[in-house]
């Protein structure tokens, strides 16, 4: 494992068995982020860094029976919390690295990645990645519940033009890695960047 991978793993299984007691109003925004990628019943989506599965339902609901649900993270702490919330009931729970997906090139319409980017070690080769798992066409959905501004202020320390969510680094990337960036919101209560992947 990466020094990068063990520095997520340990920052998330510190903080795992109390991860949704920490954000217990965001139900509603994931719901709202999900709506947005305009999923279809039978479709096939993965959440991407899912962590406690507070996603899946939604997705869930979005693909309908028929569809499929993964959910993948790096953290075991964080997929045992997702088992205990019941949300495996909504989705497939993988053990996996967001890097090298165990998934054939194009199976997927969507994905769906809550908070993910800031803990890429690669960003643009891991969205190359998540490209290469979604057909011409399909969707990616960059979300988090909070906008960049209210993020910094959270952590206490300043925005800054390096920020990779910053529409003006996002939008490049995502075009070298294979995407198409079609709409950009940043504000207090959301950010969502959705993207369609270029063949």
């Amino acid at each position: 494992m990466s020094g990068d991978h063990a520095h997520v793993q340990e920052f998330f299984t510190a903080r795992a068995a109390g991860w949704d007691a920490r954000f217990p109003d965001d139900g509603p925004a994931y719901a709202a982020a999900v709506e947005a990628i305009g999923l279809r019943s039978g479709d096939a989506v993965l959440d991407a860094g899912c962590g406690t599965g507070r996603a899946l339902p939604a997705l869930r609901t979005a693909v309908g029976p028929d569809g499929m649900v993964l959910g993948v993270d790096l953290t075991p702490a964080m997929l045992e919390s997702a088992v205990r919330a019941g949300r495996d009931r909504s989705g497939l729970l993988l053990l996996a690295d967001v890097a090298r997906l165990p998934l054939r090139s194009g199976a997927l319409d969507a994905v769906f990645a809550a908070g993910l980017i800031s803990h890429l070690a690669h960003p643009g080769p891991d969205l190359a990645e998540l490209a290469r798992v979604v057909r011409p066409g399909g969707q990616l959905a960059l979300f988090h519940p909070v906008g960049r501004a209210a993020l910094a202020a959270r952590h206490g320390r300043p925005l800054t033009e390096d920020d990779l969510r910053a529409e003006a680094n996002l939008r490049p990337m995502l075009a070298r890695s294979g995407w198409r960036l079609d709409a950009y919101t940043d504000v207090d209560d959301r950010f969502l960047a959705l993207a369609t992947h270029t063949a």
